[in-house]
């Protein structure tokens, strides 16, 4: 039983190596960009031992978005989690995102900023995980859009979807020119407006 468990247990510590890589590689190269061939190599693993943990290309990207998924809430959900609801929690969430991208969390800046580009135009099960994950986004900042506004906390006139809408806008475009510029002022401009959104 012992040896088995010891077994299960490296497969798991090998699936998370594996795994940690892909979501760098994918934030910056894009999910194309990964095949078991080069994670082996990189992490100098097996290559049929790699596989055998994924099965497929496909299954490997899937599973490199789930991954990235898990990352994303445990760095922007989780901790806002902790603030009352409302414009409160409205504005951690948004702080804990910019905090994200600002650190390079993963190295090509918001994971699903990059990929979305990548497979906006495509069909099939990687772009509908990240439709899902982009509206799980969206609704999170939407409910506590609607909270703060029955609280009294926005104006009477704010529409919850169009100020999620604006937000997301203001941080991925200072992710956007972050990465591309290689400098940390688009997230003070971002700040700005998103505190002058918020407090409009």
């Amino acid at each position: 039983m012992t040896r088995v468990d010891g077994r299960v247990e490296r497969g798991n510590r090998t699936r998370r190596a594996v795994l940690r890589r892909a979501v760098d590689i994918a934030s910056v190269e894009g999910l194309e960009a990964l095949s078991v061939g080069r994670l082996a190599g990189e992490l100098e693993l097996s290559k049929s031992g790699v596989f055998a943990l994924f099965g497929s290309k496909l299954e490997l990207q899937l599973a490199t978005v789930r991954e990235a998924s898990r990352i994303f809430v445990a760095e922007v959900l989780e901790p806002a989690s902790a603030a009352a609801e409302g414009l409160p929690r409205l504005r951690d969430l948004c702080e804990g995102w910019l905090r994200y991208s600002e650190r390079r969390v993963f190295p090509g800046g918001c994971f699903f900023y990059g990929v979305m580009a990548e497979f906006d135009a495509r069909e099939g099960a990687v772009h509908d995980a990240l439709v899902a994950a982009q509206r799980a986004w969206l609704a999170e900042l939407e409910r506590c859009a609607e909270q703060a506004l029955a609280a009294g906390e926005l104006g009477t006139d704010t529409d919850p979807a169009q100020l999620a809408f604006e937000v997301v806008a203001l941080m991925e475009a200072a992710n956007a020119m972050s990465v591309l510029h290689g400098e940390p002022g688009p997230y003070v401009r971002a700040r700005r407006g998103i505190v002058a959104r918020l407090g409009a």
